[in-house]
């Protein structure tokens, strides 16, 4: 599969496709600092994502990859800097109120609701977008029941992008770990995001699945035109989707640019392949 050859301009902070830089980024980062007692985790992080950029994050383990997506989503509060997500600064806010705003991400560790169905993950994700009221779900009025069926054909709709729908009343403890990752991006799918943080989606999926993954996740950009952000550590997935990549090391963004210019980089091959010359392996 080829990679991605799109063209990348300098923005302030960071560099997005050129198709986006007539539209405001939907994620602008401004060194942004995170310290746990006197570790420093994230320093002077700058990061910027176009309106519906498939973007990378990658680094040796230990880099604090996980740690932005933490401070991204506010389970984090930043020691400094700014997140600004679709012009909002998000400093202060709870997860919940960020994810309104229009961030969702999945977990390097799944996290489903395991003994309920693989549709009521779906529509417990949906609940952002559910206007029925208090007194209407409690007195089964019709306006609940209508958004009820709404949501469920919605929900159903949502996993047909990963041809889950027949496994709607299954319970997702009991799918394949690879169903199981994939039902996770359905649920934050459901929550209607504009930037979709996804760490280590293809972990335990074979290559098969890894690139049925691949093609899902520019269908699902497409579809939805939001932009996507993936930790990844194949270097197969994220040489061949992404179209930015920034690469993190001890906390610092040591290099950003095309999956072409960072395979070349030998600040990253040092860093991150732990080796100096040659070029990085888009295979391994």
């Amino acid at each position: 599969m080829s990679e991605q050859k799109t063209k990348l301009v300098e923005v302030p902070g960071g560099i997005i496709p050129e198709r986006d830089v007539s539209q405001p980024p939907v994620l602008e980062v401004r060194h942004l600092g995170i310290d746990f007692g006197g570790l420093t985790a994230v320093d002077d992080f700058d990061f910027v994502i176009g309106k519906d950029e498939i973007g990378g994050l990658i680094g040796p383990n230990g880099a604090g990859k996980t740690t932005v997506f933490n401070l991204l989503t506010n389970v984090y509060q930043p020691t400094r800097g700014h997140i600004l997500l679709g012009g909002v600064d998000t400093r202060g806010k709870k997860t919940y109120e960020v994810n309104k705003l229009g961030i969702a991400r999945t977990f390097q560790n799944i996290r489903l609701f395991k003994t309920l169905t693989v549709l009521d993950n779906v529509l417990i994700g949906m609940h952002n977008g559910m206007g029925y009221n208090l007194g209407s779900s409690v007195l089964r009025l019709p306006a609940y029941w209508k958004q009820e069926k709404e949501a469920k054909q919605e929900a159903l709709s949502l996993l047909g992008i990963f041809d889950m729908q027949d496994l709607a009343e299954v319970h997702a403890g009991n799918l394949p770990y690879g169903a199981q990752r994939r039902l996770e991006i359905v649920r934050a799918l459901a929550t209607k995001p504009k930037i979709l943080l996804l760490d280590e989606p293809a972990a335990g999926m074979n290559p098969s699945e890894t690139a049925e993954l691949m093609e899902n996740i520019r269908r699902i950009r497409d579809r939805f035109g939001i932009a996507v952000i993936l930790i990844e550590h194949d270097m197969n997935l994220v040489m061949n989707i992404c179209e930015g990549i920034a690469v993190l090391n001890y906390g610092r963004i040591i290099a950003k640019g095309t999956p072409e210019e960072i395979r070349k980089n030998p600040v990253v091959i040092e860093a991150y392949l732990g080796k100096k010359g040659g070029t990085a392996n888009a295979e391994g």
